[in-house]
């Protein structure tokens, strides 16, 4: 995917973001589709993870969206496809850690007292994501 793929990806998450949507559904509704999943699927699927799980201000719902992707990806859908749940576990905690590392947690309630912007992080998850797996 080309860096303008991938930015015009994380504009229609910011612009879904600014509908109205919450966090984790514009993350995840922005990349669905290249899975085989349509947006009003992605939406509903993605939808109790905003505003860090159910307004919980636990795990930031951007990050909620990009771990969601990753099943997508590459995860399991086996019950005893330990190498499968491990590359998923893996991509998961590096999607995590870069998270991390560009805003400081991983948590809803400490992200919003730092006063980091959703829509920022919205953005970068996508991008983070996209770049990632590419």
């Amino acid at each position: 995917m080309t860096e303008s793929q991938i930015e015009q990806r994380a504009q229609r998450a910011v612009e879904l973001f600014k509908q109205g949507f919450n966090c984790s559904q514009a993350v995840f509704a922005s990349c669905a589709d290249l899975y085989g999943l349509d947006e009003k699927m992605a939406l509903r699927l993605s939808s109790s993870f905003g505003g860090g799980m159910g307004r919980m201000r636990l795990v930031c719902g951007a990050a909620s969206g990009m771990f969601m992707l990753a099943g997508l990806h590459n995860g399991s859908s086996t019950p005893h496809d330990h190498d499968g749940k491990m590359a998923n576990y893996a991509l998961v905690k590096d999607l995590g850690g870069q998270f991390k590392a560009t805003y400081g947690s991983l948590i809803c309630s400490e992200l919003l007292a730092n006063k980091q912007p959703c829509a920022d992080m919205v953005a970068q998850s996508v991008r983070t994501f996209l770049a990632t797996i590419d």
